[in-house]
This record gives structure tokens, sequence and C-alpha cells, in this order.
């Protein structure tokens, strides 16, 4: 009896040793940083979800990419993740990743309408200036006053694209490329897409990139609208942008954007051979 006793004892003691060894053995995974900033522009409190790359070194300066919907439950984990990929596996280099957190992506992406149907369904719409008031004035200028960098990316999906495009049109000179995912370019009877000849015109011909993408399972009206903003930027004439367009043949609007950001970054990153 004695012995059962002095085995079961050993056993626990056993037991003890390895959860207490496991629970030694854990520590936070970190990929980054959480910053909050107060906006004067919204007058409210912004989170940005920043990663950065596993050798950051802030001396050095880098791409960095600003991604709308970037809450951690909406796209900052999976586009961080094909980044690091593009960084390991193509000629992407190191690269930051600034997810901006949505508190009301109806009113930040979406421009005044006085269609009554919009203005019913999207009760609380119509704020874009505001937000790129914000995107400008405030939140680009204080990332780069914490970071070194170089090339400036945007990507935006849905009503995401809507604002990307909005800002393409209006403030080009904000970013060097310009990722625009399933546009809704329908919002509003499709104003935007309509005054994109004439804000085109006024763009300066400096040097920029800018895919456009659409899943061919998505609306009829989204497909139509991409496409034909597409051959507006094509038929704008600037000799110094290259535009991009891409249909995904499998995707619809819920599973477009992470295979579609993959095949636009191929195009300004391709595949490199390990040396």
């Amino acid at each position: 009896m004695i012995k059962k006793i002095a085995l079961v004892c050993s056993m626990m003691l056993a037991v003890n040793s390895m959860v207490s060894a496991q629970t030694a053995a854990v520590k936070p995974l970190t990929i980054g940083e959480v910053r909050t900033i107060k906006s004067k522009a919204l007058n409210e409190e912004r989170t940005l979800n920043i990663y950065l790359p596993q050798n950051f070194d802030k001396s050095k300066s880098y791409p960095i990419i600003y991604l709308l919907d970037g809450s951690m439950s909406e796209d900052f984990i999976h586009v961080t993740g094909l980044v690091q990929f593009f960084n390991q596996m193509y000629s992407m280099p190191e690269t930051i990743v600034v997810g901006i957190a949505n508190i009301d992506r109806k009113r930040d992406f979406t421009f005044h309408t006085d269609l009554k149907d919009l203005q019913k369904d999207y009760p609380t719409t119509g704020h874009s200036d505001k937000f790129i008031t914000f995107f400008e004035k405030e939140l680009k200028p204080y990332v780069e006053s914490q970071f070194k960098t170089t090339e400036k990316y945007l990507f935006g999906q849905s009503l995401g694209g809507l604002l990307a495009t909005e800002i393409l049109l209006k403030k080009p000179e904000m970013f060097n490329n310009y990722f625009i995912i399933s546009p809704s370019l329908w919002w509003d009877d499709e104003s935007l897409l309509k005054q994109a000849p004439q804000l085109l015109a006024k763009s300066a011909d400096t040097k920029k990139f800018v895919y456009v993408s659409v899943g061919k399972g998505e609306h009829p009206v989204m497909i139509k609208d991409a496409g034909n903003f597409y051959d507006v930027l094509k038929k704008a004439g600037k000799k110094n942008w290259t535009v991009e367009y891409k249909m995904m043949e499998t995707d619809n609007h819920a599973t477009i954007l992470h295979r579609s950001l993959y095949e636009g970054l191929v195009k300004l990153f391709p595949y490199q051979e390990p040396k």
C-alpha cells in the first residue's frame, strides 16, 4: 500500500513538473504594436494595428502599407501574413503595415449623397471628406514621424475600395501605389465614376501603380463599374502610371480580397529563385 501511494505521489509530482515547465515556456507572440491616436478631424480616438518586420530597425527606412478595414477582426492578420510571405518568398522588401481599425466604415468611406434610399439605408453616411482629412493631415504625418518610410501603399476593398478610388482621383499624391479591390462605385448613382475623367485630367503624371480587381461572382453592377473604371484609367494617358486589372474568375465579394491582393503584389514583386 505504501509503495502504491509513493508511486501515485511520484506521478503527480511528474505531472506538476511538466505543467510547470510548460507554463514557464509561455510568452506573448508579438508581431507589432497597437497605438491609439486622437483625431481632431473626426473628434474621436482611432486604433492603429501596426505590423513590424521581424528584423525591424528604427534607423532603417521601410515601405508602408495603409490598410483600410484594418481591425484585428477584419483584414489585419491575414494581410500581414501575406506581406511576410511575399518578403520571404518573393522580391518584396520588408514592409510595415498600418491597419486602421474601423468605428463606422459606412460613415468614413462614403461621400455625401442626396439619394433618399441610400440616406435611409446608410443613416450615418457621407463623411469621407473628414476621414480623408484625418488620413492626410493627422494619420500619415503621425506614422511617418514614428517610422522612416519609402514607398506608400493604400489597400481598400468594397466601401474601402470606394474610398481608395476617391483618394486616387482627388488626392493622388497621398500614395504611390493603390490596390483597389471590388470598389463600390455604384455609390451615389456612380457619380464618382462619372467624374473620373475630369478628375484624372487634373492629376500629375508622376510614377504610380494602380491595381483594380473584381470577382466574377460579384454583382453585375460591381463587375461593370470596375471594368469601366479600369478603362477610364487607361484612357487617361498617364505615361508614368502602371495600371493593372484582374478579373478573379473563382471569387465573389466575400472571398476576393486575399487572393486578389496576392495577384496584385505579384505584379510588383515577382518570384525570385533563392541565391
